[in-house]
């Protein structure tokens, strides 16, 4: 029972639960930026070079054959070095929104520090009574 427990009490933690959100949001992220530079990013980019899509540049290493009928016997072999870019563009995207993401919460962790921290709370009203009454007691004894 005691591994059991103990499995709990680390899979219950804030800090897995917080990964598990971020790889989750991480996902749906990457889907937005994959669609940011297929739909946005790269198509101008093909058109200023020519109209070239990037998802059909490749190098054919191999021609497909193909029977009297007409039909593929054995597929084309391709070096698609346009989805490679495609990636990499991905990639630096993500790199750079990240970069901005995590300097903003270091930027806000900063500011936090810096700021004076807030004055402690008044006494309950009970306490400042029973202070009061020591105090009169030690005048009267006086």
């Amino acid at each position: 029972m005691g591994m059991l427990k103990e499995f709990k009490d680390f899979a219950v933690k804030g800090n897995v639960v917080d990964l598990a959100v971020a790889v989750i949001i991480g996902g749906a992220f990457g889907k937005i930026v994959t669609s940011f530079v297929n739909d946005i990013v790269m198509p101008p980019i093909g058109l200023m070079i020519g109209g070239v899509n990037f998802k059909n540049l490749a190098v054919v290493l191999k021609e497909a054959v193909i029977d009297d009928a007409g039909e593929v016997v054995t597929a084309a072999v391709t070096l698609n070095y346009g989805a490679f870019i495609q990636n990499v563009v991905d990639f630096t995207i993500i790199a750079f929104v990240i970069f901005l993401a995590v300097k903003a919460i270091t930027n806000m962790k900063k500011k936090e520090a810096a700021a004076p921290p807030p004055p402690p709370p008044a006494p309950p009203k009970s306490e400042v009574l029973l202070e009061e009454i020591r105090d009169l007691l030690k005048n009267k004894e006086k």
